[in-house]
């Protein structure tokens, strides 16, 4: 049984993760690292709730107590930091969504993916049963993707990465070329973002943002022979991914995606929002720099941590 170390449990996932880990044999989170908003009441009642073994004031020691890390910080600007004491190490490296929200950040892991350091994530939407449904069908009958729509809700990065995820799970290794901002419609007091990008393959993707109130995960897929459409079950979707980051972890087939398969679903949607803020205009992913647009990590965890205490 492999042991896990989180590193902050800021959202939902850390306790839904170590409850889905109970219910089988594979592995179990046994170390805790805290610096971020979760009070120290928290952190003890998650101990105990989960049979934790300790909790560590130094990352560099706790390296040396488990076989993963999952990084679990809702400040995607803090997952390069908190990662590399394990990389160092040699631990395997779990960074759950979004990897990250600048492209520095997404350079630096793409250097260490160069390096052979192992970085594992991130949506939980990328690895789902629907998509595995959609694989199970031969190509010849399912045809080629010409096209796919995703929906998802919440806020503009950090849920709506589960939307591109989603793109990317059913494209796979399929690099994209352009994002486009689409515009914003409004009803009522309920706006909605739109975004279509380009892939290499000639395939294209829109993404829609609800951006007030959660949404359920839906994806139409439309391919050379049919179309398919599939509403995430959002129950299902954390053990999904999980059967795969313990088939890794047993040394099984590797089905996570890889580290340029997750750094360019991030290059999609910092298109997005350099084309938005350019007013529409397509934005190629070769030509994003550093001094463009970005998420703020910092921002968004104070926003998370006021919104966690109300």
């Amino acid at each position: 049984m492999f042991k896990i170390g989180t590193v902050n449990i800021d959202t939902s996932h850390a306790p839904s993760f170590a409850d889905i880990l109970l219910k089988g044999d594979e592995g179990r989170y046994t170390a805790i690292y805290n610096d971020a908003f979760r009070t120290d009441e928290e952190v003890n009642a998650f101990i105990s709730n989960f049979g934790l073994d300790k909790r560590y004031d130094d990352l560099s020691e706790m390296a040396k107590d488990i076989d993963i890390a999952f990084i679990q910080s809702c400040n995607w600007d803090n997952h390069l930091k908190q990662a590399m004491p394990f990389i160092e190490a040699g631990v395997p490296v779990f960074i759950d969504k979004p990897l990250a929200g600048n492209l520095a950040d997404v350079k630096a892991f793409e250097e260490l993916d160069r390096q052979g350091k192992v970085i594992l994530g991130t949506s939980a939407m990328r690895y789902t049963y629907e998509h595995d449904s959609f694989f199970a069908i031969p190509e010849e009958e399912r045809g080629n993707i010409l096209h796919i729509s995703v929906m998802v809700g919440v806020d503009e990065f950090n849920y709506a990465i589960h939307a591109v995820e989603s793109i990317m799970g059913f494209l796979g290794d399929v690099s994209p070329i352009s994002t486009r901002y689409l515009g914003t419609n409004t009803v009522g007091d309920v706006p909605c973002d739109s975004y279509y990008v380009l892939f290499e393959n000639g395939a294209s993707a829109c993404y829609h943002i609800c951006k007030k109130g959660w949404q359920p995960s839906t994806a139409l897929v439309m391919t050379s022979k049919t179309s398919f459409a599939y509403k995430i079950d959002s129950n299902k979707v954390y053990e999904a991914m999980l059967k795969q980051v313990c088939a890794y972890m047993a040394g099984k087939e590797n089905k996570l995606a890889s580290v340029k398969q997750m750094t360019d679903s991030i290059k999609i949607m910092l298109a997005g929002k350099k084309s938005q803020a350019n007013g529409g205009t397509v934005e190629a992913i070769s030509e994003l720099t550093e001094s463009d647009p970005s998420f703020d990590g910092t921002a968004f965890e104070e926003f998370y941590a006021a919104s966690q205490r109300k």
